[in-house]
């Protein structure tokens, strides 16, 4: 296969291993909260949906190894902790959450089939997938992803050219900060770390031995796959705005039903039933893979660890999924500002290049971080016992209390890092 062929394959799995259900049902509400600051918002959600996601496969590009790769400068165990959490996270929330979208918004409406029972027959299907494992990007890359862009792209493409009236004014207040933190709810940045493990052993499964060969088809994937992300993001935020006079107070099922109606006549809600299940299907088959992959490593790639994980995986979803969309995404709050800081940390350390990254550098931000979430993760739990010393940390009220603090911790360490190195020795033929 040639180089050029292969990375568009692995751009459009990248693509529709990301693209899963809330980043389907997410922005078009975003986008008619927001009315005619529509771009602000988009601005936020691509920040934290779009652009830290895809530093995450570049990152994975660069140290061409497992996710305990990402953690591992700050020590071994901390990784693995790390990495259990992340994989604990995924598989019991994002993909549990596919399900319950794909039951409430594609099947629910036309028929009588029970959430579990549709839970059991998407699982098994997740099941068969991931137990292919050499085929998986194949199957996302040539066939899923082609067919879920063409949908989306349509619906985007006739409500964009469509006579509508421009968008009204914004009931949100702070836009960047809302699209921000709508796009942590996508957990992408999540997805990206269990992704591009995916990714990078599904190119090995492909015996492609030079590793710069690797990292290029990674990182032009990548590329391509936060193009198309992107295109779809701001598509759905801007049609959701231009919507913002024609529906009253809709949920994020609703706006995006009626989208699809507007835009696609009386057969739309069956093609947006189509997409929905296509969208979430992709992103359980990553989800599930990854932890298995995870598992099957720990297990010192034991086939045997792989087909269990990928079997337990799968029973989880069928059982959480039976709880429903708002009850997941509920739950999910103080799951994401508990590990959400530290991956994006960790994906940015690991993103910029080696010799601004030192061992110690990786240890004082993420111990950093870890301290100054602790604010956001204790209100998300409606614990308010530090809310006044929150005041005094800048861009503590757009949620992201960690941010600055990080930042500052990483220039002093690596000040530090610059100021008490050893000078390389000088070479004595010189």
């Amino acid at each position: 296969m040639s180089f050029k062929k292969e990375t568009l394959i692995t751009g459009f799995a990248i693509f529709s291993l990301f693209f899963g259900a809330g980043n389907l049902i997410l922005p078009p509400l975003l986008g008619y909260n927001s009315g005619n600051q529509w771009s602000l918002v988009a601005l936020g959600f691509i920040i934290s949906a779009v652009i830290i996601p895809i530093l995450g496969i570049f990152a994975h590009a660069r140290l061409q190894g497992t996710m305990l790769d990402f953690a591992s400068k700050v020590h071994p165990k901390f990784s693995l902790i790390f990495c259990i959490l992340v994989y604990l996270v995924t598989i019991t929330l994002p993909g549990p959450r596919t399900a319950s979208v794909t039951y409430e918004m594609a099947l629910q409406p036309y028929f009588t089939l029970s959430s579990l029972t549709l839970s059991s027959i998407y699982f098994g299907l997740v099941l068969l997938f991931a137990l292919n494992r050499s085929k998986i990007l194949d199957l996302l890359g040539k066939y899923l992803t082609p067919l879920l862009l063409i949908t989306l792209t349509t619906i985007i493409s006739i409500a964009f050219f469509a006579e509508l009236p421009q968008a009204t004014n914004s009931s949100i207040t702070n836009p960047v900060r809302s699209g921000i933190l709508e796009g942590y709810q996508t957990f992408d940045a999540i997805g990206a770390i269990v992704i591009g493990a995916v990714i990078v052993i599904s190119l090995n499964l492909r015996n492609h031995e030079d590793t710069q060969i690797k990292k290029g088809i990674l990182r032009r994937a990548a590329i391509l796959a936060g193009v198309g992300l992107f295109s779809i993001y701001a598509g759905l935020i801007y049609i959701g705005s231009l919507y913002r006079n024609s529906i009253e107070n809709p949920s994020r099922t609703d706006i995006l039903s009626f989208l699809s109606y507007e835009t696609l006549g009386s057969g739309g809600r069956i093609i947006l039933a189509f997409l929905v299940s296509l969208a979430c299907f992709t992103t359980a088959v990553g989800i599930v893979t990854g932890t298995a992959d995870f598992v099957k490593g720990l297990f010192k790639n034991s086939q045997n660890a792989y087909v269990i994980t990928v079997i337990l995986g799968c029973l989880i979803g069928v059982i959480i999924g039976q709880t429903g969309v708002a009850y997941i995404i509920e739950i999910a709050v103080p799951a994401l500002h508990f590990i959400y800081p530290l991956v994006i940390v960790l994906i940015l350390l690991n993103a910029l290049p080696e010799h601004y990254t030192s061992r110690k550098i990786f240890r004082i931000v993420v111990i950093t971080t870890m301290i100054f979430s602790i604010p956001d993760f204790l209100k998300s739990l409606n614990i308010l016992n530090l809310e006044n010393a929150k005041q005094l940390i800048p861009l503590a009220e757009y949620g992201i209390a960690w941010f600055v603090p990080a930042l500052l911790s990483y220039g002093i360490a690596l000040s530090i890092e610059h100021f008490t190195s050893k000078p390389e020795p000088l070479n004595p033929e010189e």
